[in-house]
């Protein structure tokens, strides 16, 4: 399978390239902000965020729109990514059906178009951090193993439910009601460390990727801190294991996908 991935990879990457910008050109087309809308959306976000915890709940978080706003980046690309793929498969179905294309590739083209807004926001929150004089140490490099375990988690679970999408209509019902409840448990808007005790702390950073990652994004950008090395590096491991796994019953099953749709 590993040849056959890089086979592909070389040949096709190019098609998921230009299928990124097509998509990203066909969402601001219609526009009259155009691509301003790729920094207004995170911004208003954060600013709604900040205002509930802010002024209702009185929260006193230290740099707290920087902390909204590392939070809502990463989320809004596993989140979008992930929903997106439910219904992948069927809403090309017309490319899959005349073209042989490695499924998985549809995935990867969502990937780059949520990479490249979260790109957008992630300049928004350096510039954020300026501004409230976040102190920079050398736990910021951090954040690109962040990233990494981020991009393989979100592509070897967008190519698992893709497959299943596939097959189960009620799919993306579930799959939505999921991703709201990990949002919830995620500490988009709170503090983790300030909202739990252990052993649930460690409990709820161990089995929920996006908090542990989320969170960990925060300490090495905002609070001058050493992530959890451990956590990291088994949620490394498990990513890993979810793209391979993805890409093996994609190639697996890929010649049954057209006779169901």
């Amino acid at each position: 399978m590993w040849k056959r991935f890089v086979k592909d990879f070389k040949r096709y990457f190019s098609y998921a390239v230009y299928s990124a910008k097509s998509d990203l050109k066909a969402e601001v087309a219609s526009s009259y902000l155009n691509w301003l809308w790729w920094v207004l959306d995170p911004l208003m976000f954060m600013l709604v965020y900040s205002f509930i915890a802010v002024i209702i709940f009185r929260s006193r978080i230290q740099y707290f729109p920087c902390f909204i706003f590392v939070g809502l980046t990463l989320w809004d690309f596993f989140n979008k990514t992930s929903q997106g793929s439910v219904k992948l498969m069927r809403n090309n179905a017309s490319t899959v059906s005349k073209v042989y294309l490695p499924k998985y590739f549809l995935v990867l083209s969502r990937i780059m178009v949520f990479g490249f807004k979260m790109v957008v926001s992630t300049s928004l929150t350096v510039v954020m951090m300026i501004v409230y004089r976040v102190p920079i140490t050398w736990n910021i490099l951090y954040i690109i193993p962040i990233l990494m375990i981020l991009g393989l988690l979100t592509f070897g679970f967008s190519c698992i439910i893709m497959h299943f999408g596939v097959f189960v209509d009620d799919l993306y019902n579930v799959i939505h009601i999921l991703l709201r409840l990990i949002f919830y448990m995620s500490g988009i808007f709170y503090s983790i460390d300030g909202r739990l005790d252990e052993p649930y702390r460690t409990m709820l950073l161990s089995l929920n990727p996006m908090a542990m990652l989320i969170q960990a994004a925060r300490q090495c950008l905002l609070y001058s801190t050493t992530p959890s090395r451990k956590l990291l590096a088994i949620w490394g491991v498990v990513s890993l294991l979810m793209a391979v796994a993805g890409v093996r019953i994609i190639y697996k099953y890929e010649n049954s996908y057209v006779k169901v749709m």
